[in-house]
């Protein structure tokens, strides 16, 4: 009870400090990684190697994309290719139900690509969307970000979904794990959709923001005729081309090895590298500036898309310090232990997930810890069959969502893309995936009833 008290405790100083003293989320983050430290009793020869691998270890694998990715969006935008593909997509979908829409096209992105990846990639998108729409961008956001989690903890071939059929026994069952999470994570992101929908009128008010775009699409659009603005087959290339590379990239991980593993399987790979992938996407961008001044513009949004990424980068890093903080403490072993003893059937993954993924962060490391500990207890659990076994990394990808606050990388990609402040992302964001762990569970208890 102690650990979980000091893990409250934490969180409510991060809250605090960044809501009512104003401190800034980077200082924050690290002060609580110091914080946790010491109050969990780290050693503290060990505690700066853990923070700065921590640090380091999420910006080795988001840092770069987050640069790529902005300095994308930053010509997407100022090209006016942002503003063709929202007209595109309003002619295809209609203006009634513009959060369901951003809600879906997360959805399926979220399937081949990282949630936080695609947050990134779609950012410049949902902010266009948003205004032509004319609705709240925390709306938009929320629905971008609940779409792209849905499918991130429920569908293969994500590697955490992946990870845990593979830790159930379900290796070669791939097929079923996919439809079953696709049927689950309907629900899952109509909640989402249902909440962001609180705050289509929203506005966002100086306390509630966090940070300020250089510019914006109104602004773009004063300095663009209809006759600048970019085809939509080049304004989406950018986007298209790269989720596409990420799925082959995914696709050629199947167990089945659909590339074989030869060259062929080797280069789709690396193609499907986030990072790749992404560099391909500024190649493609490169194509919306003007040729006449493509050197000189190309240089100038390069600038302004690394300054508007280097907060990001600092605040996401400090939070991946938290969280290899948290991992290296007994809190996570503490909570699975605890709730491993409850026996409550289908229910136990669920809880066991949830907790260590408010406690650590990482939706894929509380898929891929809690498959492996409750792996052995299926039998126990009545959960021994295929569907069983499927229902538990279905309950764990539910847990897994439950829920992201400051100590995961995608709460600031999310808020800070969002030029949302903490206390507002809590609001928003975290309340939202509070509800689609809720929603997840209750759907898969109910096909338990059902199938089990």
């Amino acid at each position: 009870m102690n650990l979980l008290l000091i893990f409250l405790a934490v969180i409510l100083f991060i809250v605090i400090a960044t809501t009512k003293f104003g401190l800034h989320p980077f200082l924050t983050l690290l002060s609580a990684s110091f914080i946790t430290a010491f109050a969990f009793g780290l050693p503290m020869v060990e505690v700066v190697q853990v923070v700065n691998t921590g640090f380091g270890g999420i910006l080795g694998y988001i840092g770069l994309v987050i640069v790529f990715g902005t300095i994308i969006g930053v010509i997407l935008e100022k090209s006016g290719a942002a503003v063709t593909m929202a007209d595109t997509i309003i002619k295809l979908l209609g203006k009634r139900f513009p959060t369901l829409t951003m809600s879906v096209i997360g959805y399926i992105v979220s399937i081949p690509v990282f949630c936080d990846s695609g947050f990134v990639i779609l950012n410049s998108l949902k902010r266009s969307l948003s205004q032509r729409m004319q609705v709240s961008s925390v709306a938009m956001s929320i629905a971008l970000a609940t779409g792209l989690y849905a499918t991130h903890t429920f569908v293969p071939p994500t590697p955490g979904p992946i990870a845990a059929a593979a830790n159930l026994g379900l290796g070669d069952q791939l097929g079923l794990v996919i439809i079953v999470g696709l049927i689950v994570s309907i629900p899952t992101i109509l909640s989402g959709v249902l909440w962001a929908n609180r705050f289509r009128d929203y506005h966002l008010v100086d306390q509630e923001i966090e940070s300020v775009n250089p510019q914006t699409i109104d602004q773009k659009s004063t300095e663009l005729t209809a006759q600048d603005y970019p085809s939509p087959v080049l304004a989406f290339m950018p986007i298209i081309i790269p989720i596409l590379m990420i799925c082959m990239g995914s696709i050629a991980n199947f167990p089945s090895r659909p590339f074989g593993t030869d060259i062929i399987f080797i280069s789709v790979l690396f193609l499907g590298k986030p990072l790749i992938a992404l560099i391909v996407g500024l190649v493609l961008s490169i194509r919306l500036i003007r040729l006449e001044e493509r050197i000189k513009q190309l240089g100038n949004f390069v600038n302004q898309g690394i300054t508007a990424a280097a907060p990001i980068i600092l605040i996401t890093g400090a939070g991946g310090a938290f969280g290899a903080v948290l991992k290296v403490t007994p809190l996570g072993e503490y909570l699975g232990q605890s709730l491993s003893e409850m026996g409550v059937g289908i229910l136990m993954p669920f809880l066991v997930a949830a907790a260590l993924k408010s406690a650590q962060g990482s939706s894929t490391v509380a898929l891929v810890t809690t498959s492996a500990m409750v792996a052995s207890l299926l039998p126990e659990l009545g959960l021994d069959s295929s569907m069983g076994r499927v229902l538990t990394v279905m309950a764990i990808g539910a847990g897994a969502m439950t829920v992201s606050h400051a100590n995961d990388s995608y709460f600031w990609v999310v808020s800070q893309f969002s030029n949302m402040n903490v206390s507002l992302a809590y609001r928003a964001h975290t309340m939202a995936t509070l509800l689609q762990g809720l929603t997840g569970i209750t759907i898969v208890f109910l096909l338990s009833l059902l199938l089990l």
